[in-house]
């Protein structure tokens, strides 16, 4: 039998990690802002410095915001379907 290869995993530069937190953040949807900012946040703590995490810091502010609009607008729904009964 065989043994499988490893996969190796490539190092991210902070330009990369960065790219990577950008694209979740024009990308992500309100069915997929939970795990987006999850990812982003491990990616934000494999920077390195705090200059490289400042770079980072509005895009994290947007997931987090749009998360808590979202979550927001998701009990007003279930408020006002509970009332029209």
């Amino acid at each position: 039998m065989k043994t499988p290869t490893p996969i190796r995993l490539p190092m991210l530069t902070a330009d990369a990690v960065l790219a990577e937190i950008k694209r979740l953040y024009y990308q992500t949807t309100r069915q997929t802002i939970q795990r987006d900012l999850a990812r982003a946040l491990d990616l934000l703590k494999s920077m390195a410095s705090e200059d490289e995490r400042e770079r980072a810091a509005v895009y994290m502010d947007g997931l987090a915001q749009m998360r808590s609009d979202w979550a927001r607008g998701e009990k007003g729904k279930r408020k006002k379907a509970k009332g029209k009964r």
